[in-house]
């Protein structure tokens, strides 16, 4: 329809034009999603990008998020099958793959195989998995599905309080801490995870290798 007061006849916008128009804004929006996601994303505080680990976060360790700097956690403290109190000091020295699950946990009664067989692969001298059961109850019931499912290598911890997921900000279960030989936390995964994968192997083997 021709303008009025001009008499002329306005352009059409292409439908191109239009699509071109709606990438660029999303891809405005999904670039300050991630560069707020700070420190606990793949951008540094600085604004660098952070390298080393997130590098790895491809195939199976897709959902893992390199810490841009290594974070200082909590001290937490918990029981061994026996009942002995213990705390991640115990393992200061080596690099530890710290699993929070639960009995009652669908997805991490699933994975716990998988942690199961990467401690029979790489567990040693330079590496240990903690798979940290927080049922209420106690170790009994842990202990009894670790016996069921006929767990080799993994050995049976408890922190029965609550304190230890809210000390360490856990918000969903199963949710796993990669942690250094000095105690800090280098990454982390919220959700289940095939920890006996390839890309799994070449994650640990990289946090190994950064520690050396």
């Amino acid at each position: 329809m021709a303008n009025k007061k001009t008499g002329k006849t306005p352009k059409k916008t292409s439908a191109r034009t239009i699509a071109l128009a709606g990438a660029l804004a999303i891809g405005a929006l999904f670039g300050a999603v991630y560069v707020n996601m700070g420190d606990n994303g793949n951008v540094a505080p600085d604004g660098k990008q952070a390298t080393g680990l997130a590098a790895y976060s491809v195939g199976e360790m897709i959902t893992f998020v390199a810490s841009a700097v290594p974070k200082d956690i909590p001290e937490i403290e918990f029981v061994t099958d026996d009942g002995t109190a213990t705390s991640l000091d115990a393992w200061r020295g080596k690099v530890v793959l710290l699993n929070l699950w639960a009995t009652w946990c669908g997805p991490c009664r699933k994975e716990m195989p998988t942690l199961d067989r990467l401690k029979a692969e790489l567990g040693g001298a330079e590496f240990d998995v903690v798979a940290l059961s927080v049922d209420r109850g106690g170790l009994e019931k842990p202990r009894k599905f670790l016996q069921e499912i006929k767990v080799r290598h993994l050995k049976l911890y408890n922190n029965s309080s609550g304190k230890v997921t809210s000390a360490l900000k856990v918000i969903g279960m199963p949710t796993t801490l990669l942690i250094n030989a000095q105690g800090q936390q280098i990454g982390r995964l919220v959700g289940p995870a095939e920890w006996d994968s390839k890309d799994a192997l070449a994650l640990i083997g990289a946090a190994i290798a950064a520690g050396k």
